[in-house]
């Protein structure tokens, strides 16, 4: 399965872009904030909104890399859904470590369900803008919280679901990249990985992720261009919750 990211031609108004931002953590449904973590997360889901309403038109796209709500299943979610819908742009989904409604085999479920016709969730599939494939997974990097066995375990398995992308895309004749994941392409002070070889084997042009919060944590991997590819940090409250463009 693919999304295909095109309009017609009485749908276009202006220019189309392509954006994305991660990190919403929501909770409109269960009542939890996250005023805990500093004054800029306060009142959060307005301030993406009007961020949402300055930048992105109705005809671009955004890929919101994981950690979608804080809910614990699809009704829980749901009022954090609606809030994510009603937002301009077509949606592309990616999983985040906090995403509990959405486990691996629910993936074609979520994309032929209810949701299925407002969002795209891109896992063992691709997206595709312009003449840009897009592939991604949640990825996976150390942190120190789980055993190396489990590392390996968890990391080999989302590097097998990014490869089933990218060939999905290379075999419809794509040859340009655009790769995402919720966690970043790199344990702390690795200057490699099998994420970024990854990217480096298929070409692609961009790796943008998110899930480093905090300015201790803003730098715990690649940002700028590292051999040849441009490397993207696009957690919410590294962009004070505005939406980075990634692709006109």
């Amino acid at each position: 399965m693919h999304w295909n990211v095109f309009w017609t031609e009485k749908d276009i108004i202006g220019d189309m872009a392509l954006w994305a931002i991660g990190d919403f953590h929501l909770s409109l449904g269960i009542g939890k904030t996250m005023d805990k973590f500093g004054d800029l997360w306060k009142n959060h889901p307005e301030k993406i909104r009007k961020a949402f309403k300055k930048r992105v038109k109705p005809t671009d796209t955004v890929v919101i890399t994981g950690d979608h709500s804080w809910g614990r299943n699809t009704a829980e979610c749901m009022p954090d859904f609606e809030f994510i819908a009603s937002l301009p742009g077509r949606k592309i989904m990616i999983r985040g470590n906090h995403d509990l409604f959405w486990d691996a085999k629910r993936t074609d479920r979520l994309n032929k369900g209810i949701l299925g016709d407002r969002f795209f969730f891109l896992q063992n599939n691709f997206a595709s803008y312009k003449d840009y494939a897009l592939v991604g997974t949640k990825g996976y990097c150390f942190e120190g919280r789980d055993t190396l066995e489990h590392f390996i375990k968890i990391r080999d398995r989302e590097i097998e679901r990014l490869r089933v992308s990218f060939e999905m895309a290379k075999e419809a004749g794509y040859e340009k990249f655009i790769m995402f994941t919720h966690y970043p392409p790199t344990s702390i002070g690795e200057n490699s990985s099998l994420f970024t070889k990854m990217a480096e084997e298929y070409g692609a042009e961009q790796v943008v992720y998110s899930h480093c919060h905090g300015i201790e944590h803003f730098y715990d991997s690649f940002q700028g261009n590292v051999n040849g590819i441009e490397y993207r940090l696009v957690s919410s409250d590294y962009l004070k919750f505005k939406p980075a463009k990634i692709l006109d």
